[in-house]
This record gives structure tokens, sequence and C-alpha cells, in this order.
């Protein structure tokens, strides 16, 4: 459950979430996060201390994958592995962090103010590995859900 990581000086830290666990679970259709036992805190993506209060006593949580976009763009020209175009937008979850992804289902020529505020179900998908990279893509997804 631990990750083991080394920062720019060679120093061994420990990380409550790896990015390799949570992709692993968000493959098994779990989006985990943190939540701060000092003050109750969600946190995502996952960090080495509390964003609020700076405690390093944290504990691996699951999300419940729900939330409400915040704001979207929509991308014309595409980095490798994506097709544009596409819409990406900020979701604030229901347990309060920022997260971002891919709105699917709605045609990015139509995309207009009125995403602002909707609801939304958080799933993934997962992308080749790039060019200069061996490791597959896995990018958060999000689907309208009223």
């Amino acid at each position: 459950m631990f990750g083991r990581q080394h920062n720019t000086q060679g120093v061994k830290m420990d990380y409550r979430l790896t990015f390799s666990t949570y992709r692993g679970a968000l493959k098994q259709g779990f989006f985990k996060g943190l939540r701060c036992k000092q003050c109750e805190a969600s946190i995502f993506p996952p960090k080495k201390v509390c964003t609020d209060c700076g405690s390093e006593d944290t504990e691996i949580v699951e999300f419940r994958k729900e939330g409400e976009i915040q704001t979207f763009t929509v991308i014309f020209v595409a980095p490798e592995s994506f097709v544009a175009p596409y819409i990406v937008a900020m979701v604030k979850l229901d347990e309060g962090p920022l997260v971002m992804g891919n709105v699917e289902g709605v045609d990015p020529f139509k995309a207009s103010m009125e995403l602002i505020g909707r609801r939304v179900k958080i799933g993934y998908k997962t992308l080749p590995a790039e060019k200069h990279s061996s490791i597959e893509k896995v990018t958060l997804t999000f689907y309208l859900i009223d």
C-alpha cells in the first residue's frame, strides 16, 4: 500500500498512495485519493502532505466518482495519443478536490456554457503509450448524469 520514491536529493520518502497504485485501482473501477486524519481534508492528486494543514497523517480513501463541472475548454490541437476535438473539464468532486478529465458523450462543436454546473459520473479510459514512453496513459472521463 505504501510506495517509495526518491526526491531530488536521493532521500527515500514514503508516499501513502503512489501513481502506480492509483492508476491500478482506477483500472479496477476504484477512484482513490487521500483523506487527512488531522483536518479531514480530501486530497487529490495524492501528495505527501495535506495541502490544507501540512500533516503527513493521511489515509487512502475511495471517492464516490461524482462531481460537478466547474469549467471546461475544447481542445482542437491534441497531444500524442489523443484525438481532437475533445472537451477537457475541471470537476469538483463531491468530496471537495478538483480533478481534470475528458467529457465524453458531448459533441465538442456543441459544447456551451450550459455544461457549467452539470453533474457528472467519473470513469476512465486508457490510451496507448506515447512514442517516448512505455507506459499506457490512463485519463479520467466524465459522463453527464442529469
